[in-house]
């Protein structure tokens, strides 16, 4: 209270307030960008558009007018295709979309939410960013997960930007903070339950030379090699399955050349991947729920640089070109934050994610209620 009274005294509210926020370039910069949306869409509402694309004139009128309406097309250009096919394409790479020009679902689904929508979307991202730590180490890995985007930050300079393939919505990668520890070369890939469960055993029954073709074990209790043709997989379900399914080392194993290790009790990890052509994609939550990393050679090689006398880097290549299995013990730990942001600025730019796990939805609703 006498804090309180003395703070009126002295006009230092506002001080006291603007202490107590993130110290974050991220939390600075969303909130100016939040005054600038809301400065720039002040005298502009829009209607929605139908979900369904239909290269119908009907269509393309109703396009242009939502266009028209929120400011980004002027009446002059109601009727230029090739006009309002460059807006898309820039609303769409703003949007991370696949940058074709055309409005299609995902980009409909975009262009229909609200300015309402947009700035409580914002803020719900500066309130993620309330609850980040108080202060973030030296050197940290940062995981955005709707960016499809891991980070790696050293004393405040971007050291790698990578492209990542996250979690699929129905097998998310969880928000956590963890230390990375070691990575391992040429890892196998013990398939856990639920996948066996859900994908891989209604595959082997259909055919058992999916094993085989996917380069897959059955290790028994014992941790024995069984033949896949000594077994009678029709016996075997989601609740009794006295096997473990494991992929081999090699280009063929789901894992790739290299896995980063973290302890976490969602059994996750960062990994390399042998369908490389996947990084290409805009929407990429496509995993079951670990974490692919387009630039894992990049990290690899950060990790262990001041490490040079355990893993000097001729070392790291000889190993990875004899196809060598090892594991590599870090020297020192690498903090790793998996996020979930759906907007943030770069290069003075706002960019907004699609809500690819809903969440959005849930803080929005949490914090303003109904829209």
């Amino acid at each position: 209270i006498y804090m309180a009274k003395r703070s009126v005294q002295n006009n230092s509210v506002k001080i006291i307030l603007d202490s107590l926020q993130p110290h974050f370039p991220q939390y600075d910069l969303l909130k100016k960008a939040l005054h600038q949306f809301r400065e720039r869409y002040a005298y502009h509402q829009w209607d929605t558009l139908p979900v369904s694309y239909t290269d119908t004139i009907a269509f393309k009128q109703e396009l242009a007018s939502r266009l028209l309406l929120s400011g980004d097309l002027d009446s002059a250009g109601m009727n230029d295709d090739n006009k309002i096919k460059s807006i898309i394409k820039k609303f769409q790479l703003e949007h991370h979309l696949y940058p074709d020009g055309v409005a299609g679902k995902k980009t409909v689904q975009e262009l229909n939410l609200s300015k309402s929508y947009r700035l409580q979307q914002i803020g719900a991202n500066m309130e993620r960013w309330r609850h980040f730590p108080d202060s973030l180490p030296a050197r940290y890995l940062l995981v955005n997960l709707p960016a499809y985007e891991l980070q790696l930050w050293d004393k405040d300079t971007l050291r790698i930007d990578s492209r990542i393939i996250v979690g699929a919505p129905k097998t998310r990668t969880p928000e956590l903070n963890s230390n990375i520890t070691n990575f391992i070369m040429y890892p196998y890939w013990r398939v856990p339950m639920s996948i066996v469960a859900k994908e891989i055993l209604p595959a082997i029954k259909r055919d058992t030379s999916y094993l085989r073709r996917k380069n897959f074990e059955v290790i028994d209790r014992y941790n024995n090699a069984v033949d896949p043709a000594t077994i009678n997989w029709k016996k075997y379900n989601k609740n009794y399955f006295p096997f473990v399914l494991q992929q081999s080392e090699g280009l063929d194993n789901s894992l790739g050349i290299l896995k980063f290790n973290f302890m976490n009790k969602y059994s996750v990890y960062l990994h390399d991947t042998n369908a490389r052509n996947l990084f290409a994609n805009s929407y990429r939550a496509l995993s079951h729920g670990c974490v692919r990393v387009k630039e894992w050679q990049k990290l690899m090689y950060y990790l262990t640089k001041d490490d040079t006398v355990r893993n000097p880097v001729d070392s790291l290549q000889a190993w990875m070109s004899r196809k060598q299995k090892r594991q590599v013990n870090l020297a020192h730990r690498l903090p790793i934050y998996i996020r979930y942001f759906t907007c943030d600025v770069k290069d003075g730019k706002l960019n907004f994610y699609e809500d690819i796990y809903e969440e959005d939805k849930k803080m929005i609703q949490q914090m303003y209620g109904a829209e």
